[in-house]
């Protein structure tokens, strides 16, 4: 038997309802390959799914290759607007494009200017991220975005700046000491901004509700309880993510500097210092997304009445968004 299953269109080969099965489905989806997939392969690929909808398939199609198409799809095109996401902001491009943002965030010894640089920067990226992949099936403004954006850079930049000064004038802590503390700033501060980005830029989902879906996947409302549970699932996601991010790193590199080969040849630390972010950001990024499922199901019960009506269906499901 193939290990990769009977395909289901719209459905992941792997088990939705496990941690284990979702972390490996996000290894597929945050797969750096598919940065380097070509205009044509993705059409390709598009076409390969219809025609499986439609069951025009010709002979010979695998499994594993419509499974391919799917994963190919999935990574470019948003589920719910029927676009393209943009390179740097796909999932499979964050790791690629996050990390040097990364390495900038735990750089030591930086300025009040460069602690603003490096925060305002993720947040940048960050902000992009959560556009291009939020829950699309209600429209919201533009200026939801750029709410959520400057609210992010602003508390990011406040705590990190802020943690900062004290740490300076804290007299009672030796220089090796604070050097240390101070490598852990960006932990609280980038916490805290990732979930003022998701609340701020993704609040109009609270006042208008987000779509909830039966069994056959045809919408049945719209619910502002599904839309609370889905922003707090994906704001604890964005208190996880950045925790072996930005806190294993530190701890890793203050033993590997203690290293001769490190002490007599300081150029090494920045290269060594960045294959620690990678491999940090590599295992972070899965294991954070992989805690909640992306179509999470809730009880018609705990929803509006008038949704309730609306299906005889005892659970529904909604898009959490990324």
């Amino acid at each position: 038997m193939s290990e990769y299953g009977t395909f289901q269109h719209g459905k992941s080969r792997f088990d939705q309802n496990t941690f284990s099965g979702r972390f490996r489905h996000f290894l597929d989806v945050i797969d750096p390959s598919t940065l380097f997939v070509t205009e044509k392969r993705l059409q390709e690929s598009v076409e390969l799914l219809d025609r499986f909808k439609q069951g025009t398939l010709p002979p010979g199609v695998t499994d594993a290759q419509l499974w391919q198409a799917q994963k190919i799809k999935q990574a470019i095109i948003h589920p719910d607007t029927g676009e393209k996401i943009l390179m740097p902001f796909r999932m499979s491009g964050f790791i690629p494009f996050g990390t040097p943002v990364v390495v900038g965030l735990l750089l030591p010894n930086q300025t009040l200017l460069s602690t603003i640089f490096w925060q305002s920067l993720n947040q940048s990226h960050n902000a992009c991220v959560n556009y291009c992949n939020r829950n699309a099936s209600k429209p919201a403004p533009f200026s939801k975005f750029v709410q959520g954006y400057l609210g992010a850079v602003t508390s990011a930049v406040s705590i990190a700046v802020g943690l900062k000064v004290l740490i300076q004038k804290a007299s009672r802590l030796s220089p090796t000491t604070r050097l240390l503390v101070q490598r852990f700033i960006p932990f609280p501060a980038v916490a805290s901004a990732n979930v003022c980005n998701v609340v701020l830029m993704r609040n109009s989902e609270l006042s208008e509700g987000i779509s909830v879906l039966d069994d056959n996947g045809s919408v049945v409302g719209t619910s502002k309880v599904a839309a609370r549970h889905a922003l707090l699932e994906t704001a604890l996601t964005r208190v996880v993510l950045p925790m072996p991010i930005l806190m294993l790193p530190p701890i890793v590199m203050a033993a590997l500097e203690k290293l001769p080969v490190l002490q007599r040849r300081r150029r090494l630390v920045l290269p060594v210092h960045s294959l620690v972010c990678l491999a940090a950001f590599g295992l972070a990024l899965p294991l954070a997304i992989s805690l909640f499922p992306q179509m999470a199901q809730i009880s018609v019960n705990q929803l509006e009445p008038e949704i309730a009506m609306a299906t005889d269906c005892k659970i529904v499901t909604y898009n959490k968004g990324l």
